[in-house]
């Protein structure tokens, strides 16, 4: 490729005069952008060949480098000349933050200073002015400032971003003597007097800045270049090692001694892999794009060139392997940070949130053989404390939650290089084992334990099995961080909840904890419960074989070990029947019932149920989940207890209809006998008191009105719900519309209790999760969906418009795939068919499925609409027109072709939210 060169550009402007600026730019501006465009072009030709990321960032650079000095030279020569320049008349360009270091992305920001002496004039500020607007015309995002060296020195003192950014300032061209002037006078002035301060404001902005991108550097969307691990820590370390160790380049940090040759090397290749996919990421959207979405991800991973490999596809193997090296690139920052503050502001740091009260010990006294009191931080006593006793390197964590203190980044450095010492002698170790079966129980920070171990490289080879799902993230929207960090997590809610903490998200949990008699085997199945995560075979089973494996060795009996295997055989059986199955047909209870078999299983499996949605991410955990698990423990504990719940079903409706007549002290007896004629055995058990209630009172108000179609809504704060109640005449397609104008007025259904009264009206219950925190706003919105149902059901619009309406557009793709299933299972009720629908979720998904299940002359008794994510999985109870089951295989074969039809009409479509 034959590029625009300065000396061609600078050509074609001529030797005849320009007339003014505007002419200059008008000339020059498509000069340069061809020069741009080639730069870039050239850039991404090299990043695709060499899968260099510096290659490419030092060649934008370089580019930039021309093109800036071009518009200088041509704005100097043809606008404003000086042929004898006086005092004032002096100009140096100099680069300064991410430019300054020598390297840009495709989409960066150029960064520029011009530096002016003291005594300024006209000609200078024209001369910055008129290259400014080609720069603009250019469309290229300048930040620049224009100062004297005493302008850049005042500001610098009273501004830490403008002191960073000098930090990294690099001449470009023009008086040398003022950006030296300028480059002695900082280093003299400001870095010399002020690393204390430098170092603890970069620290606070670097907790800032990662807290705002998302505080775990196992976020699945990371923010490559702000986020924690990401390219902002290796910039924000070397700004510290270069204001307090005046290093120059990053290669001196093995000079000051901060980083080994090998650490450096680490530094090297992180930073390198980083700006690799920071480079990618721009070229591929065609602007700053520094958060790796999942849309991003498919496409970088093949513009990197991974495979699928080992059970994992290759946007998850990249995914990992971008993990490892925002591991290495934390465990880097944390060591240099750790130490650099512990120098320099002798601050006190505890180990634990929770726990932070600990008398105040001299710095070297021994604390156990082979560790030391440093600074308030665990330390060893020396560099053999690992070589004379490998299971000090379990130990080292075990004094920190038992002593409650941070670890030394001396100490957590030399565990990091003593890994090799972590073999099958040491895994066996009955001591080690101990030791660590306790940190995994621990009342006191098992999280935070368990996290410096994994982030120091302990826990992974501790635990082979472990290691394996270290930096493994799963290819979808459910999950919002790495299958370690999420089982890390689990550990910590769980002590949370033994601690009695938010037990108003879950109450019951914290109830039943003390009455647990098997906790440690609880805390380790927490722990392991998705160990086998990435693997070919079903993961639930899979981690049973590796709980079985391991229990033995962590030091557990055979009892506990057989407990630990079955809770992670079965973890998530709960959750699943809770959100997907109906709570009130005593099938349901039944068979979960003999899969837990004990009241202790129960206790168990609902703890660790709640650890692990909790773990998942933000806003996962809902009171409507909590609501839905309790009611699954206190139905199934009536028959774990001796009763049964299909038994006396007439008394169950007698004591139903007359706790309800008493709620109702004005109605006469005739008007109440006439309300209960009008509902099935099924209402009376399936509804609870409060929603029977208001339901009463809705149907009589509607009667007394004469109104055949009405709505009520209610939310719920605690259970993060809002509940319509329709009152409607049946009919086949009564679902579709409601879920459509759910649909199209933003309504997310989570669970539909559908009943026909004796004198064929409809009363429905739709259960929608909650969209605002103020309940004002939350009941403005559910006022607006009841409308829209109304109006619908009243034939006031047409729904399929509506929902059409509310659908993504055809031409953006979708980042995930899942494969639609439909299964028919006639076991799971005694009274109805269960058909669950599970594939990719969508806008109007649900509206097309019970659009589709009307059409095939289904009656639908109950609906549980669960989303995974981009998983949607919904499960719906029915019987055809006759009120019997669906049996008849062609039949069968019928629906399960016509639902999956659903998907594939669709299957174009991309994936954006769930909306109903």
């Amino acid at each position: 490729m034959t590029l625009h060169t300065p000396k061609s550009i600078l050509k074609t402007l001529g030797g005849e005069s320009i007339r003014d600026a505007a002419e200059l730019r008008a000339r020059l501006v498509p000069e340069l952008r061809r020069l741009l465009d080639e730069g870039h072009e050239e850039a991404q030709a090299k990043l695709q060949e060499s899968q260099n990321g510096f290659i490419c960032a030092r060649y934008l650079c370089e580019r930039m480098d021309e093109l800036v000095r071009i518009v200088h030279d041509a704005v100097v020569q043809h606008l404003y000349p000086a042929a004898n320049p006086s005092a004032g008349e002096r100009l140096a360009v100099v680069a300064t933050g991410g430019y300054g270091r020598g390297t840009l992305a495709p989409g960066s920001d150029v960064d520029l200073l011009f530096l002016l002496p003291y005594k300024q004039t006209a000609w200078s500020e024209s001369v910055v002015e008129a290259m400014l607007y080609v720069f603009w015309d250019l469309k290229l995002k300048v930040g620049h400032a224009t100062r004297s060296v005493e302008e850049c020195l005042r500001e610098a003192h009273a501004d830490m971003t403008i002191r960073t950014s000098l930090l990294e300032a690099r001449f470009l061209f023009g008086d040398r003597e003022l950006f030296d002037n300028l480059e002695k006078r900082f280093d003299q002035e400001i870095v010399a007097t002020s690393a204390a301060e430098f170092v603890d404001a970069k620290l606070k902005e670097r907790d800032a800045r990662v807290t705002k991108a998302g505080a775990s550097r196992y976020l699945v969307e990371p923010n490559v270049k702000d986020g924690k691990g990401g390219l902002r820590d290796l910039n924000t370390l070397f700004w510290i090692a270069k204001y307090v160790y005046r290093v120059k380049e990053p290669k001196e940090l093995v000079k000051a001694r901060l980083f080994t040759q090998a650490e450096f090397n680490l530094f090297s290749r992180c930073e390198e892999f980083l700006w690799r996919v920071r480079c990618h990421m721009h070229f591929a959207t065609g602007r700053a794009e520094e958060r790796l979405t999942f849309d991003l991800q498919r496409t970088i991973a093949e513009r990197i060139g991974f495979a699928p490999r080992g059970g994992l596809s290759a946007v998850e193997r990249f995914m990992k392997a971008y993990f490892l090296i925002a591991k290495d690139v934390g465990d880097l920052t944390a060591i240099v940070c750790a130490e650099l503050e512990a120098r320099q502001t002798k601050r006190r740091p505890m180990l634990d949130r929770m726990f932070g009260r600990f008398r105040r010990r001299s710095g070297g006294a021994l604390v156990s053989e082979g560790f030391i009191i440093d600074n308030n931080r665990l330390n060893v006593e020396n560099e053999e404390a690992f070589e004379r006793d490998p299971v000090n390197l379990i130990r080292l964590f075990w004094l920190a939650d038992r002593r409650n203190l941070a670890i030394h980044p001396d100490a957590t450095r030399l565990a990091t290089r003593s890994l090799r010492l972590i073999g099958h002698n040491l895994r066996t170790d009955p001591e080690a084992n101990k030791l660590f079966l306790e940190i995994i129980t621990s009342k006191n920070a098992p999280e935070v334990v368990l996290r410096r171990m994994n982030e120091a490289g302990v826990l992974g080879r501790f635990v082979p099995d472990f290691g394996r799902i270290v930096a493994m993230m799963q290819f979808n929207m459910y999950h919002h961080y790495t299958v370690d960090e999420h089982l890390i997590r689990s550990v910590g809610v769980l002590t949370e909840i033994e601690a009695g903490q938010l037990g108003s998200e879950h109450p019951l949990a914290n109830q039943i904890f003390p009455s647990i008699r098997n906790r440690r085997a609880l805390y380790v199945a927490v722990f392991l419960h998705d160990i086998a995560k990435g693997r070919p075979e079903d993961h639930s089973e899979a981690g049973a074989v590796i709980a079985r494996k391991l229990g033995p060795r962590f030091g557990l009996t055979e009892a506990e070990t057989e407990t630990v295997a079955w809770l992670v055989e079965h973890h998530l059986l709960m959750s699943n029947t809770a959100q997907s199955r109906d709570l009130s047909d005593p099938a349901t209870i039944k068979s979960f019932a003999e899969v837990v078999q004990t009241m202790e299983r129960l206790k168990l499996l609902l703890v660790l149920t709640i650890a692990d949605i909790k773990a998942v991410g933000p806003g996962t955990w809902t009171g409507w989940k909590g609501q839905l698990l309790r009611n699954l423990y206190q139905e199934t504990e009536v028959i774990l207890g001796g009763g049964a719940v299909d038994l006396a079903r007439s008394e169950r409706v007698r004591l139903a209809q007359e706790r309800l007549r008493s709620e109702l002290p004005d109605w006469t007896d005739a008007e109440f006998e006439a309300f209960a004629a009008r509902h099935t055995p099924g209402y009376w058990l399936k509804t609870d008191e409060t929603r029977r209630a208001k339901q009463a009172r809705l149907l009589r108000e509607a009667e007394k009105g004469g109104r055949t179609v009405t709505t009520a809504y209610e939310t719920d704060q605690f259970r993060g719900v809002t509940e319509l109640t329709i009152l409607s005449p049946d009919h086949p397609r009564l679902l579709a519309i409601v879920t459509g104008a759910c649909a199209a007025a933003g309504g997310n259904i989570v669970d539909a209790q559908i009943f026909t009264t004796t004198d064929g009206m409809a009363l429905d219950t739709i259960v929608l999760s909650r969209a605002f925190d103020r309940d004002e706003d939350e009941l403005r919105r559910a006022e607006r969906v009841a409308k829209a149902i109304e109006r619908a059901l009243k034939g006031e619009v047409k729904i399929a418009d509506l929902v059409d309406g509310k659908r993504p557009a055809k031409e953006r793709s979708k980042a995930f795939h899942v494969p639609p299933e439909v299964n028919i299972d006639n076991s799971l009720s005694s009274r109805q068919t269960v058909i669950e629908i599970s594939g990719l979720d969508r806008p109007g998904l649900l509206y097309d499925l019970t659009t589709a299940l009307g059409k095939l002359n289904l009656n639908i008794a109950s609906a549980h609409i669960v989303t995974f994510g981009e998983k949607a999985v919904d499960v719906f109870y029915v019987t055809d027109l006759t009120g019997t089951k669906i049996t008849h295989a062609g039949r069968q074969a019928t629906i399960t072709r016509t639902l999956l039809e659903v998907f594939k009409a669709e299957e174009s479509e991309p994936l954006h939210r769930r909306s109903a």
